[in-house]
């Protein structure tokens, strides 16, 4: 499981790192995101480790007002021009380091969810996946994963925190800084 206190370290130094090195860019989205939406910080209530629930921060993506439903189910023309390109680029996330040095996240493990996904808690639950801090990337996202699938996903989640070594660790966030996977991306109709 991601409860190592190596990874602790990891995700320590490396939010650390990304905060202070991201910052620049961050400050750019949110100028670019506030003539976008007028609103560029999206905070949303997620499930966390031990089901407690945390908020998750991200650059907003969608129009302000658009439901709040997990990502496969939401709708590909919520999203913002300025957001697609977010999405695509995966900047969008960076705000979640701030979540990562908090503790409330680590770089690597099963992607958060909403506390309306009953069936994929559910898979969760039966399979330990709440034991560990819920992640920015892992072996689902990397692998293009989504949670259309709960149970499916749930046992990707248990075999990634079962098998999580540090070269794991280390190829799941060089595969997602490199653009690989599409896990949790807004299906086009």
């Amino acid at each position: 499981m991601n409860t190592n206190p190596f990874f602790r370290l990891i995700d320590l130094l490396a939010s650390i790192v990304g905060l202070v090195v991201g910052l620049p860019v961050m400050a750019i989205i949110l100028v670019l995101g506030y003539f976008d939406t007028g609103a560029p910080i999206f905070i949303q209530e997620r499930v966390g480790k031990h089901k407690k629930p945390f908020k998750l921060i991200k650059f907003r993506t969608m129009k302000p007002g658009t439901a709040s439903v997990a990502t496969h189910l939401a709708s590909a023309s919520a999203i913002t021009p300025f957001g697609g390109f977010l999405r695509k680029t995966k900047l969008d996330e960076l705000p979640q380091l701030i979540n990562v040095l908090k503790g409330d996240m680590s770089l690597v493990g099963p992607r958060p969810c909403l506390y309306s996904q009953d069936e994929l808690i559910e898979a969760r639950e039966r399979n330990n996946v709440f034991e560990a801090r819920p992640g920015i990337t892992g072996l689902a996202q990397v692998n293009g994963i989504d949670m259309s699938n709960p149970e499916y996903l749930a046992q990707v989640d248990q075999q990634m925190l079962g098998a999580l070594s540090l070269r794991a660790y280390v190829k799941y966030l060089a595969l997602t800084l490199i653009g690989g996977g599409s896990g949790d991306r807004v299906k086009i109709h």
